[in-house]
């Protein structure tokens, strides 16, 4: 895939996997858009990258999408790559009662509706350029389920699923969809953790991004570091050691819990 040039839409381009995707792009020398729902930090953003344009928009609201697909393909018709980046983690205890049925289902309209209502209404556009791309940012959890985070592994492998889909569906299309798919990353997800990941088992974002990168540029349709294989083959090898090893987080999670209650 040439990026050199390209018109790239990121969403959730302000922090993390997106801004350092903002960072590596910009040295490609592709012309970059990204999105977000806090206009601070896209004003911040906009300050550290000038050439970067910016646009107020939730991926979880459908009328902000119609919105952002009118504004973008009006000032950047040679818009012909899309990230979608933008994502929420949070660790939830499904016996919680104090959650809404709204809250509950947050990361669903965030990681997979905000996904799928994303290409839907872009991809249109994308199938008149010569050449196209969708990137969907999975997880490793799409893999193994990670009981502290239960809304977000279905929604991760739901993202999975239906990347697969799409990529079917537009075979004989000038459109080419990849798939990301990062291991544990050092991001903002985890600030509001009650108990944080072991900095030992976690990626970095700048290197995350290169692997994807890099993974483009050789039309990869998997865009994933070894850490991922390595999942990938013990998920069908081992699948309920993997769980139970991520289950005792969700009980060491819980007991930190109740002792503030306490």
């Amino acid at each position: 895939m040439e990026l050199k040039n390209s018109t790239i839409l990121i969403t959730g381009g302000t922090s993390g996997l997106g801004l350092e995707f903002v960072k590596q792009l910009s040295e490609y020398g592709a012309n970059i858009i990204i999105t977000g729902r806090n206009q601070k930090a896209l004003d911040d953003t906009k300050k550290k990258f000038t050439n970067v344009h910016t646009f107020k928009s939730d991926v979880s609201n459908p009328k902000d999408i119609e919105t952002l697909y009118k504004g973008v393909i009006q000032q950047f018709p040679e818009l012909n790559i899309i990230i979608n980046n933008a994502g929420l983690m949070r660790l939830i205890d499904l016996q919680d009662s104090s959650l809404d049925l709204e809250n509950i289902n947050q990361e669903i309209s965030v990681n997979l509706s905000g996904t799928i209502q994303m290409v839907h209404q872009f991809l249109p556009h994308l199938k008149t350029k010569k050449s196209a791309a969708i990137v969907n940012v999975s997880s490793g959890i799409a893999f193994m389920s990670y009981s502290s985070a239960p809304i977000y592994s279905a929604t991760k492998a739901g993202v999975r699923a239906y990347t697969q889909a799409l990529r079917l569906q537009l075979e004989d299309t000038s459109v080419k969809v990849f798939e990301m798919i990062p291991p544990g990353v050092k991001t903002n997800l985890q600030k509001t953790w009650e108990k944080q990941p072991d900095p030992a088992m976690m990626m970095t974002a700048d290197k995350m991004v290169k692997v994807a990168i890099e993974g483009l540029l050789k039309d990869k349709k998997e865009l994933k570091p070894f850490t991922i294989r390595v999942i990938k083959a013990a998920s069908r090898l081992f699948p309920n050691v993997l769980l139970n090893f991520g289950h005792r987080e969700f009980k060491e999670i819980k007991k930190l819990k109740n002792q503030k209650q306490q």
